[in-house]
């Protein structure tokens, strides 16, 4: 396995083990214990340990499906950057984060900014969910749409 992605001078708890396992989940979130175990040279109980050692400090925050949207009837994908008055903006990011459409959310540098990803059936779920969700939070001040049209890569995670 090929890690070229490591931080420098950035102090870790993993060591090189932990930083294969990661690795091999990334590559394949369905590798068993078993088949972990043999490319790492641990038991099925040793990368189980580890494993959840991972998932109990954070350093993993889950293993998921990787879902096509479309493959699922969802057409449009829309990346928008929410300007919003700043005493609201908490409350706003709140709102936003519950919203089923909403895959990402975060806060951007900038005038109170937030960047948010959201998936829709169809431009008018993605009008809905501007005119009855979006727009009618308090202290918008302005939104930026843009839809995507091709996606040429897409990270789910980071590489080690």
């Amino acid at each position: 396995m090929n890690s070229k992605f490591i931080l420098e001078g950035a102090s870790s708890p993993l060591d090189e083990i932990d930083r294969k396992i990661i690795a091999i989940l990334l590559q394949n979130g369905r590798s068993s214990y078993t088949d972990i175990a043999k490319e790492v040279g641990l038991s099925r109980v040793g990368v189980q340990t580890r494993i959840n050692a991972l998932m109990e400090d954070g350093t993993l925050e889950g293993i998921s499906a990787i879902v096509n949207p479309e493959k699922l009837g969802i057409t449009v994908s829309a990346f928008f950057n929410v300007e919003v008055e700043p005493k609201h903006l908490m409350e706003v990011a709140d709102k936003l984060a519950d919203e089923p459409e909403v895959t990402s959310l975060y806060h951007m540098t900038g005038p109170s900014k937030l960047h948010m990803h959201g998936l829709f059936a169809d431009n008018r779920q993605m009008e809905l969910f501007l005119q009855e969700k979006l727009y009618a939070l308090p202290g918008i001040t302005s939104v930026d749409c843009q839809v995507l049209i091709k996606r040429y890569k897409s990270r789910t995670g980071m590489k080690l």
